[in-house]
């Protein structure tokens, strides 16, 4: 039936029973969807403290690797330097007896060229300084003198420490004179 003067129509009404089972099964529905949030919840918290116990053991373990290396990255290259090391101490045994001075000079400067080369292979190499200009990423200047000739104004002169690269990086800055 429907009154048109108002404009409403008239609903027929459910059985009390039927709402009731159709609210009981919305609440079960519910429930349902709780539950199953809950343990997708339960689920995804689970992964994340599993990653994070993951990642904080990896990262102690990192650390742990990379303290080792450090302790033992030198080993190599000291071990290299052990024939150097018998080199010198023969120099040293044969000085305390030897008459022939030239021959000793000449065993230190074979010792001296060997121990170059290995640090050349090993990517250490002397800074240049004769009579270049200078630059403070290679030297560091400890006086400057008067220049004995108009060129060398700003050059280096003099050498009073050599300075060496490991790797083109500045491990000792050469120690010199300027001028001026």
């Amino acid at each position: 039936m429907t009154n048109k003067k108002k404009g409403t129509e008239k609903k027929i009404e459910k059985d009390p029973i039927e709402e009731v089972n159709e609210l009981n099964q919305n609440v079960e529905n519910t429930r349902v969807k709780e539950d199953d949030s809950a343990q997708k919840y339960e689920e995804l918290n689970d992964t994340h403290l599993r990653l994070l116990a993951e990642f904080d053991n990896y990262r102690k373990r990192t650390m742990r690797e990379k303290a080792d290396l450090l302790k033992s990255a030198g080993e190599g290259l000291l071990t290299n330097m052990l024939p150097l090391i018998d080199d010198f101490e023969r120099a040293l045994q044969v000085m305390t007896d030897a008459t022939d001075m030239v021959a000793v000079r000449e065993g230190v400067e074979l010792i001296y060229a060997k121990f170059i080369d290995f640090l050349g292979k090993n990517g250490v190499k002397a800074i240049d300084t004769n009579q270049k200009e200078f630059d403070t990423e290679f030297h560091e200047a400890i006086t400057t003198i008067p220049s004995p000739e108009e060129n060398l104004k700003g050059k280096v002169i003099d050498c009073v420490q050599k300075g060496y690269t490991l790797n083109d990086k500045v491990i000792r800055y050469s120690k010199v004179v300027v001028g001026e």
